[in-house]
């Protein structure tokens, strides 16, 4: 059974800043790009059978310069739907919402463009992710970019005892 591997686009400014971004289609800074194609040389030793992407400009470029050219685009995979936490830093929200945490919180409603999703909605839409992508495991690995993850890295879930666990997270390449 193959690995599921789990890569996270590369800095782009808001990331570098701290700020919330989920649909705000924003690219990869310079360091990004060369974080991005310093993945190349780890995942070119990996049998990987099949690459998802956010439709994301930030995620499809990471995935080309990290050598995954068939990367397939999958709306699902769009970050988290910030809604009218879109653009700001975590301290920006907390001025507004003292103790403010995502995952208990959630979001606040933003534009048409920036509607927010509850803890529930992003679920469904991992499971459904998983749901399509295991039984590719099958026949060897399969790449995409979801959940929390640091820019520039590289994270692999594996089984054990035929269950699902963590190998590593965020894990940098090493130069």
């Amino acid at each position: 059974m193959g690995d599921l591997i789990l890569v996270r686009h590369g800095e782009t400014e808001w990331s570098r800043d701290g700020k919330h971004t989920g649909r705000t289609d924003v690219s990869l800074t310079p360091v990004g790009e060369a974080a991005a194609a310093a993945l190349a040389p780890v995942l070119a030793r990996r049998d990987i059978t099949a690459v998802f992407t956010s439709p994301a400009r930030r995620a499809v470029t990471t995935a080309a310069l990290a050598g995954l050219d068939n990367a397939k685009p999958d709306p699902e995979l769009w970050e988290w739907d910030y809604g009218g936490y879109e653009g700001l830093t975590t301290a920006q929200i907390r001025e507004q919402r003292p103790g403010w945490y995502l995952w208990r919180d959630g979001v606040i409603p933003g534009d048409a463009e920036h509607p927010g999703e509850t803890v529930a909605q992003v679920g469904q839409r991992v499971d459904r992710v998983l749901g399509r992508v295991t039984p590719l495991l099958d026949d060897g690995d399969v790449a995409g970019r979801l959940f929390r993850l640091d820019t520039g890295t590289i994270s692999t879930l594996e089984s054990e005892h035929d269950e699902p666990v963590i190998s590593s997270w965020n894990v940098p390449p090493r130069t």
